[in-house]
């Protein structure tokens, strides 16, 4: 299949989703919104990924490929295609579906634990609990249909399915080590103060969910994609 994926900035990278489709033997295109590069026809997108990046849904006049990127996500949810989205992915897609995107009570930095709820186990198989990196301070309403299937102590909506083509989830099962060096280079220096946010240093030097984030993705996008694991 061929994949396509939205990027909002360079230090935000779809990561293991890249290995995954290498792996699956599938092809992974990518549009670069910081890049100014243009926008795929909806209906030329059998499989869409969108990544997370700093700004928020609503910050359109800052970003003016923002409303055509919405346009695309709605018109690939319309046409019932499959939509994974990652943190503002996911903000994007409860935004264009009508739910309410805003400011969490909480901001979320770093490794936190996430708690499957019910529907989680029993529908996607997750892990009761398992850690996960985070990196995100909005957080959204369910959009209509959608089924929440993660929660952390800090955000109720962690992660939410519709049916059985799309996935949103706030955390970044995806990140390899470099990408969590590279959001440190970027933003690491002004972290906010919080309960819920970790220093630069302790979220670099953190290696032991790595692994298990990754072989839970790799679960998540065979199951999104209609394919069974090896």
């Amino acid at each position: 299949m061929r994949i396509h994926c939205l990027q909002h900035v360079p230090f935000e990278s779809p990561g293991y989703i890249a290995s995954w489709c290498d792996r699956r033997g599938h092809e992974l295109v990518a549009t670069r919104l910081y890049g100014d590069e243009p926008l795929p026809r909806g209906e030329d997108v059998e499989a869409l990924v969108v990544m997370g990046g700093p700004m928020g849904v609503h910050d359109d006049a800052a970003h003016p490929w923002m409303k055509g990127e919405k346009h695309l996500i709605a018109s690939v949810l319309e046409a019932e295609k499959r939509v994974f989205g990652v943190c503002l992915g996911a903000q994007m897609i409860a935004n264009v579906s009508g739910a309410r995107v805003y400011r969490n009570r909480f901001q979320e930095i770093g490794w936190f634990p996430v708690e499957a709820t019910r529907e989680g186990v029993f529908r996607l198989e997750l892990p009761g609990q398992f850690t996960a990196f985070h990196w995100h301070g909005d957080t959204f309403q369910l959009p209509a249909g959608a089924v929440n299937v993660a929660r952390t102590d800090a955000c109720e909506h962690q992660m939410f399915v519709v049916g059985e083509r799309v996935i949103g989830v706030q955390f970044h099962l995806e990140v390899m080590p470099s990408d969590v060096a590279s959001m440190c280079a970027h933003a690491g220096h002004d972290l906010p103060e919080g309960p819920y946010v970790q220093a630069a240093d302790k979220m670099r030097n953190f290696t032991e969910a790595y692994e298990s984030s990754h072989q839970l993705m790799v679960s998540l996008l065979d199951r999104w994609i209609g394919e069974r694991a090896e």
